[in-house]
């Protein structure tokens, strides 16, 4: 891993890559390239840690620490007994080698895995070498303490070899404040990304009425107060010897950019687990405050003066019998956005365009990506 600069990538849900590149640019970071499931950037040790304290939207980022060419095992040992290990392991009590190997001579994943685990013990006989991807996660499981892992992520595609060290250690979605959740919780970043992407800015009032576990609402009162999604939690570069005291400064930065949150934000929703999730996961947030949260169905949601935004994430219908009484309720939900909050935008996570269509409104597409593992668009009203 070069000191001065380093190439990394981060890594998003596909179809959110154009908010976190907006993300990524509007922290003075050079993009280099966009392809699906993320964005490549060229960073400097701080610029790094700004990027993980930082971005909202990204899942993972990673930092490349070698590439080579390699069409036989005896390659492969030649090269990996020439990268340097150490900037990245030193502190690390585990690792663990994510292998992918495609249109390649080399196809066998644990086989590649094997030959660099041994080139990791040839440096550091103490480390421990972890196999199973549910034991590298049990390891970041709190977010508040650095990771005892350090994830190795291979790449090995039509020849080409990648080494790339994993900047991040849990997956950046876990902020570290949602510890209570309701049916179907939307990531913290896919939740970011609809915010972003929707047009709603900071002094605009916003309102969820299926809030869920309270993740829109948070992450707009985040937003609007300019809290760092990474603030409070810790990442495996943490460790690395090119980054320290780079995070140090990367908060201080952070902190001072904060601000007070005028706009009114509310969260409802008819079930009273799902509220009290809501006010449990502000308060850890920091952002109890800023919210306005109570039990409600969509015919109870109250009028407003002047305007503002709808951001939600309503039920799909994804199961058999449901789509009929979803109709129901979308179209009840725009007859009463339309007389109690006339003059208010709305942008939604939509997975049925029928269902999207029976409110009345016209959208239009912004995003399109998955929740979940069901394909969604993040629409916004004309």
């Amino acid at each position: 891993m070069v000191p001065d600069r380093v190439a990394c990538f981060a890594i998003t849900t596909p179809g959110i890559e154009p908010v976190m590149e907006g993300e990524i640019r509007a922290l003075g970071i050079d993009v280099t390239g966009v392809e699906p499931g993320g964005v490549s950037f060229s960073a400097a040790p701080r610029q790094l840690a700004d990027a993980l304290v930082r971005l909202r939207t990204a899942n993972r980022v990673t930092v490349r620490i070698a590439a080579f060419r390699a069409r036989s095992f005896v390659e492969l040992e030649r090269h990996v007994a020439d990268v340097d290990w150490m900037p990245v392991l030193a502190g690390a009590g585990a690792v663990h080698f994510r292998v992918t190997a495609k249109k390649s001579r080399l196809y066998h994943q644990d086989a590649i895995a094997e030959r660099l685990e041994r080139a990791v013990h040839a440096v550091d006989r103490n480390v421990q070498l972890i196999r199973a991807p549910g034991d590298a996660e049990a390891l970041e499981r709190d977010v508040t303490t650095i990771p005892a892992v350090q994830r190795l992520v291979v790449r090995v595609f039509r020849d080409q070899v990648t080494i790339s060290a994993d900047a991040s250690g849990a997956l950046m979605h876990r902020r570290g404040w949602r510890q209570d959740v309701a049916k179907a919780p939307l990531r913290e970043t896919l939740a970011a990304a609809a915010i972003l992407a929707s047009g709603w800015t900071a002094g605009e009032a916003l309102c969820d009425p299926f809030c869920g576990s309270g993740t829109i609402a948070i992450e707009a009162a985040l937003v609007a107060r300019g809290i760092a999604p990474g603030r409070g939690r810790r990442f495996a570069a943490e460790r690395w010897s090119a980054m320290a005291g780079k995070f140090k400064a990367a908060r201080d930065a952070a902190l001072a950019a904060e601000r007070a949150g005028t706009a009114p934000i509310e969260a409802s929703d008819r079930d009273a687990g799902a509220v009290e999730a809501t006010l449990a996961n502000a308060g850890r947030a920091g952002v109890a405050e800023m919210l306005t949260v109570r039990r409600a169905t969509i015919s109870e949601l109250t009028p407003a003066a002047g305007t503002g935004w709808i951001i939600t994430n309503p039920p799909y219908g994804v199961r058999v019998g449901e789509r009929s009484a979803l109709r129901n309720l979308y179209a009840a939900f725009g007859t009463v956005v339309r007389e109690r909050r006339p003059g208010w935008r709305m942008a939604m996570l939509s997975g049925d365009r029928v269902l999207a269509g029976q409110t009345g409104f016209r959208f239009e597409d912004l995003l399109h990506t998955t929740n979940g593992g069901i394909p969604v668009r993040i629409i916004r009203s004309t």
